[in-house]
């Protein structure tokens, strides 16, 4: 495994950037996410145009791509931090300033329409990035599970455990065994629209996260079909399966469509998009237990 670039820990008095890459946020979830990160000793910085709406995206292409790299140029922003996900990073991921992160790695948090943003990250430079809240979901407030979580990837260098959950829906989805490798993935329906992209992450070894919401089992299967037939899953060496949200009966087809790849699967991590979810490094390495109920990574920051 290749090492990945590993940005600083955030400490108290850093500064972090609010930007909206993808669909519209409302003010008051905005506000409390700076209420949280203030609370947390961080300095939150609100981009000119994070309340923009240009149809179903925060803004034009050029609005969003403008304030998502004058984040990533100024050394001031120790991380950058999405309002929000939705529909809209596959727009401009081809504008990012890959030399402004190259130069200065700052934390990129965010998940959903941000795994767009992730892979374009780890495929092109090999950063290592944080799987968490959206900042707007901070409005569950600093003692949620959510918030907790995201604190302790951002805020500290310790590795994350976090431990299938029987009240999840895809717990049942297991098949058993221990392997390490660096964990690559996200959203299901954003990791099948980078298929064919420059983006496409290299998953020889890797451990990959699936979670959805919102997707019927029949598109769910749909889906995974595409990637087993695209054959990009072939080197896959685990499968951490987060929450698939309003997906329906959805357990039979994670379970058909992914038990022939013959590796270890975990399913009821609590990170997606259900009501409470834990933040997880990207790109770094991570031992998978399916026998022991547990999904381990490395920090993504270094002390």
């Amino acid at each position: 495994m290749l090492q990945p670039v590993r940005p600083p820990t955030l400490r108290h008095g850093d500064s972090v950037a609010l930007v909206s890459p993808s669909s519209p946020v409302p003010v008051e979830r905005v506000e409390h996410a700076v209420a949280v990160l203030t609370s947390w000793g961080l300095k939150p910085h609100i981009y000119p145009h994070v309340f923009k709406r240009f149809g179903f995206l925060g803004g034009t292409d050029e609005e969003r791509a403008a304030d998502l790299n004058a984040a990533l140029n100024d050394p001031q922003m120790r991380a950058v931090w999405c309002t929000r996900g939705g529909y809209g990073v596959q727009r401009i991921v081809d504008q990012l300033d890959l030399a402004a992160i190259a130069r200065d790695p700052k934390l990129i948090i965010g998940f959903s329409d941000i795994t767009a943003l992730h892979l374009a990250l780890w495929r092109r430079l090999g950063l290592a990035t944080v799987h968490g809240p959206v900042a707007a979901q901070l409005d569950k407030g600093p003692a949620s599970i959510t918030a907790l979580g995201a604190f302790h990837a951002l805020m500290t260098a310790d590795p994350v455990t976090v431990r299938a959950d029987r009240t999840e829906l895809t717990f049942p989805v297991r098949s058993p065994g221990r392997v390490t490798g660096p964990l690559i993935g996200g959203n299901l329906s954003l990791m099948v629209a980078t298929v064919g992209t420059p983006d496409w992450p290299d998953l020889t070894g890797a451990i990959l996260l699936l979670e959805d919401i919102n997707e019927e089992p029949y598109r769910v299967d749909r889906m995974l079909t595409q990637l087993l037939r695209s054959r990009v899953l072939d080197g896959v060496t685990g499968v951490a399966i987060g929450q698939f949200t309003d997906c329906g009966e959805v357990n039979c087809v994670l379970a058909e469509r992914l038990g022939p790849l013959g590796v270890p699967l975990l399913g009821g991590l609590p990170v997606g998009h259900g009501e409470q979810h834990v933040a997880l490094p990207l790109g770094t390495s991570a031992t998978l237990d399916a026998d022991a109920g547990t999904l381990t990574v490395d920090a993504a920051t270094v002390a």
